[in-house]
């Protein structure tokens, strides 16, 4: 793989405009130290010295999308409360446009605290309504899709389960993009699989690809298994590929023709929270700047392994994704097994 042309890709990222559809929520992360166990139960008690809200979800697929100076437009669902108004303000303040937020009326917006101790996540805490968004919402959503279906090259699937991603509105997405030249990229949760055969690429987690090949009670997740996993996917959905994560034993991609194993590029490992947002940001991205899926999952997994190096949801800005090019010879001295 050349280099040289990973940094072209790199530089046509502005070019690329790309639509995320799906469960965007806030991340509260509570910062603190533990000094002492509770008297009232053997838990630690953690002084909280700072706390910070950050998009998350299909939020954090934006966010990611932003630091890559590609041109995005937001779909999701938010709720009447303060964790809607501040989602939608930080939306604002990257110049994207706020009317594809829909507010649905008893559903809150989903929040996400963690609270972390000395590098490490303590506890979380979730806040959220799991059940389908009504048809009025999802209306709302495609009439949203309808008015700006020409200004798009992409449409971005971050699927969290939290209901936004449903059968009505995956099936009216694809109704509206069949004919046109949009690339459909899908980051799926394995209770929704079969709703996205025909997009373009999936891109689930080891875990998720053997839950989703219906290969259950697995413990100890082998080479083989993935590779089952993976042409299972690949065939049952009849996709034009399959991007599965591995954490620290990188990426694995199938073709219709090809098995690509791509190495993991961090060399210490702090926090997986986000992680599989950059992979689908940049590897989206990347499609849509003319890069083939080889050259765009090793880019995603040169990002991904930028952000896993942080503790909470990080981005990678495309300036820092050049300097990891440069500096990454030894890398690409590995050969991409296939």
């Amino acid at each position: 793989m050349e280099k040289d042309r990973l940094m072209e890709i790199v530089e046509q990222l502005p070019k690329a405009k790309i639509l995320v559809v799906g469960d965007v929520m806030m991340d509260i992360f509570m910062w603190g130290k533990v000094n002492r166990i509770s008297p009232e139960a053997p838990v630690p008690v953690v002084d909280v010295v700072d706390e910070s809200w950050r998009l998350g979800g299909a939020a954090n697929v934006v966010n990611n999308l932003f630091s890559l100076d590609t041109k995005v437009f937001l779909m999701g669902v938010i709720g009447d409360d303060e964790a809607g108004y501040k989602l939608k303000k930080e939306v604002e303040k990257m110049g994207i446009d706020p009317q594809g937020l829909i507010i649905e009326p008893g559903r809150p917006t989903t929040v996400k605290t963690r609270i972390i101790a000395h590098s490490q996540q303590v506890v979380r805490v979730d806040r959220e309504k799991r059940h389908l968004i009504n048809n009025d919402t999802v209306k709302k959503m495609l009439d949203f899709v309808q008015a700006h279906i020409s200004d798009i090259d992409a449409i971005l699937v971050s699927d969290y389960a939290k209901g936004v991603i449903c059968p009505l509105l995956i099936k009216e997405l694809k109704n509206l993009i069949k004919g046109k030249r949009i690339f459909l990229a899908v980051d799926p949760k394995v209770k929704n699989i079969l709703l996205f055969e025909g997009v373009s690429v999936v891109t689930p987690n080891h875990y998720e690809a053997i839950q989703a090949a219906g290969f259950n009670g697995m413990v100890d997740i082998t080479k083989d298994m993935v590779e089952k996993a993976g042409k299972n996917l690949l065939q049952k959905l009849d996709t034009q590929a399959v991007l599965i994560t591995r954490g620290e034993q990188g990426m694995v991609l199938f073709e219709k023709d090809s098995i690509t194993y791509i190495p993991a590029m961090a060399r210490k490992v702090y926090d997986v929270t986000g992680a599989g947002d950059t992979v689908i940001a940049t590897f989206t991205a990347a499609c849509v700047s003319k890069a083939s899926f080889k050259e765009a999952a090793i880019l995603a997994n040169l990002a991904a392994g930028r952000v896993v190096g942080e503790i909470g949801t990080a981005t990678v800005n495309r300036a820092q994704l050049i300097k990891i090019l440069k500096s990454s010879n030894e890398y690409f001295k590995t050969p991409f097994t296939c």
